[in-house]
């Protein structure tokens, strides 16, 4: 009977709703925006200030018939694609932000512009940690595609 029950289950129940003061929502976005502000600016020294460099950056999405569609690797490793060559100017939209004490998790839809041209689009994940007051991006998920980007 339990499994038949899972089977059928196509959601999780509602998260508890956390009360949230507007001022750590705010703090929370501030290495998000720096983290999006390094990848413009194709800084990857600006980047790694505000990351755990042993942290993750894990990226789905499809990279052709028969390969795996996730790809995870280091912010430091992350770090070395971030130049002034390879600069990108990623926007996230409407984020929905979680926080309970020193954890904190973003989910927001995202595009990333290159050369001023859409190159893709999906949902980006952080998890954040506060550690001595200061909140870092712990990992990054995202999903990745090409259409359905809008403009």
């Amino acid at each position: 009977m339990l499994l038949s029950t899972v089977a059928t289950a196509q959601r999780l129940p509602p998260a508890i709703p956390v009360v949230i003061d507007e001022t750590d929502t705010t703090a929370v976005l501030v290495p998000i925006n720096a983290v999006l502000a390094a990848f413009k600016a194709g800084d990857s020294k600006a980047m790694l200030a505000h990351v755990y460099p042993d942290g993750r950056v894990t990226a789905t999405g499809i990279r052709g018939p028969g390969a795996s569609g996730v790809r995870s690797q280091s912010w430091a490793e992350f770090a070395q694609r971030i130049t002034p060559e390879g600069a990108f100017d990623e926007r996230i939209y409407h984020p929905v932000i979680e926080i309970d004490g020193d954890v904190a998790m973003v989910w927001a839809r995202f595009d990333v512009r290159r050369g001023g041209k859409m190159a893709n689009c999906g949902f980006d994940h952080f998890d954040l940690v506060r550690d001595n007051g200061v909140w870092k991006v712990m990992n990054l998920s995202f999903s990745s595609q090409t259409t359905g980007c809008g403009n």
